[in-house]
C-alpha cells in the first residue's frame, strides 16, 4: 500500500506579502493601503489570511500603532527577499536591457529625503544603470547642466513655469516651521534660518517679512535641511520649509502666530537635450515617483 502524499506546502501571495512590508514599513493600515492602492478593509483582510496561514500573529494592534511580533520580524526579512527576487525576475523580461550612467543632480532636502528610497526602486529595476549624484545649490546645479556635467536635475525654484527647460514635478506651498510650545517666533527682530540667494525658500521668507515690515535677523545659516531643523528645535530659529518637510516637534506657525504666508514654490526637474536611454529610463522613473507621492502623500 503507498503511503498518502504529504500535504503540499502553501504558497505566500506576493501581492500580500506587498502590503505586508507596507505596513511594517509605515506603521499604519491606512498608510499601508493608500501606498498599495487598497482600502483598509481590503488590507486588513489580506493580513488576516495570511495569519490564518502561517498560524502566527505578525503584529501587535492597538489604538495608536501596529507594531511587529517576533514573527512578525522573521516574516518581513524573507517578504523583502522574495519581492525582490520578484522584481529581478521580471525586470529580466519586461524591462529592457538597459545599462550605462547616470549624472543626477539635487537640492540637500530631496538629495536627503527623496532620493535614497528613489535610487532603491531604481537600482531594483535598472540594476545594470549605475546613478552618480551630485548635491548642490539649485542656481549651481543650473549652471552645472548648462555646463554639460550633469544629465539630469531636480531644483527648487519659485516660478518654474516660465523656464523652458523646467518640467514642474511637484508644487506644495512654503510654510514657517517652528518647534512645538516654542518661542522663537515672539522674538524681535525675528530670529530666522536661511540659507544664501538663489535659494527658492529664502526668496519667499525675506519677500513676506520685508511686505508685513517685520524686523528679522538671520540668526543660523545652514545649506542642509538637518542642520535647519536642528536649529528650530533647539529654539534657535523659526525657518521656511516646504509644508511635507514638517511632522513631529516640528510644526506650522501662522498667521495667527504672527508670522505672514510665502505662497508656493515649485520642485522642476531639467534633462539634458541629448538624453540616452539610461537618462531617460531614470528621469520616467523620477516622474512616476512624484505622481505616486501625489496620489499617496508617501515618496
Amino acid at each position: 500500500m503507498n503511503a498518502p502524499l504529504n500535504h503540499p506546502m502553501p504558497l505566500l501571495e506576493l501581492d500580500v506579502l506587498r502590503t505586508f512590508v507596507a505596513i511594517a514599513e509605515t506603521g499604519s493600515f491606512t498608510a499601508a493601503a493608500n501606498a498599495v492602492f487598497r482600502t483598509p478593509s481590503a488590507v486588513s483582510m489580506q493580513i488576516k489570511k495570511l495569519e490564518e496561514l502561517l498560524g502566527r500573529s505578525v503584529f501587535l494592534r492597538d489604538a495608536r500603532s501596529v507594531s511587529l511580533t517576533a514573527d512578525g520580524e522573521m516574516l518581513l526579512g524573507y517578504a523583502r527577499r522574495l519581492l525582490a527576487l520578484n522584481r529581478e525576475a521580471v525586470s529580466k523580461f519586461v524591462m529592457p536591457d538597459i545599462s550605462g550612467i547616470v549624472r543626477l543632480g539635487s537640492p540637500d532636502d530631496y538629495g536627503e529625503r527623496v532620493l535614497p528610497s528613489v535610487l532603491k526602486r531604481f537600482a531594483e529595476t535598472h540594476p545594470a544603470i549605475a546613478v552618480d549624484v551630485t548635491i548642490d545649490q539649485s542656481a549651481n546645479l543650473r549652471k552645472r547642466m548648462a555646463a554639460r556635467q550633469l544629465d539630469i536635475t531636480l531644483l527648487t525654484c519659485s516660478d518654474c513655469a516660465d523656464t523652458s527647460d523646467v518640467e514642474v514635478l511637484m508644487t506644495e506651498p512654503i510654510v514657517w516651521a517652528g518647534t512645538k510650545g516654542g518661542c522663537a517666533h515672539l522674538r524681535e527682530p525675528l530670529p530666522v534660518s536661511l540659507w544664501e540667494d538663489g535659494c527658492a525658500w529664502r526668496a519667499a521668507a525675506v519677500k513676506a517679512l520685508n511686505e508685513q515690515g517685520r524686523d528679522y535677523r538671520i540668526a543660523y545659516m545652514s545649506a542642509h535641511t538637518a542642520g535647519q531643523r536642528a536649529a528650530i528645535l533647539a529654539g534657535l530659529a523659526v525657518a521656511p520649509l516646504p509644508k511635507t518637510f514638517l511632522g513631529g516637534d516640528l510644526v506650522e506657525l501662522t498667521e495667527k502666530d504672527g508670522m505672514p504666508k510665502m505662497g508656493n514654490y515649485r520642485l522642476g526637474m531639467i534633462v539634458g537635450p541629448d538624453a540616452s536611454a539610461p537618462v531617460r529610463a531614470a528621469a520616467d522613473h523620477i516622474r512616476a515617483t512624484f505622481e505616486m507621492f501625489a496620489e499617496t502623500g508617501r515618496f
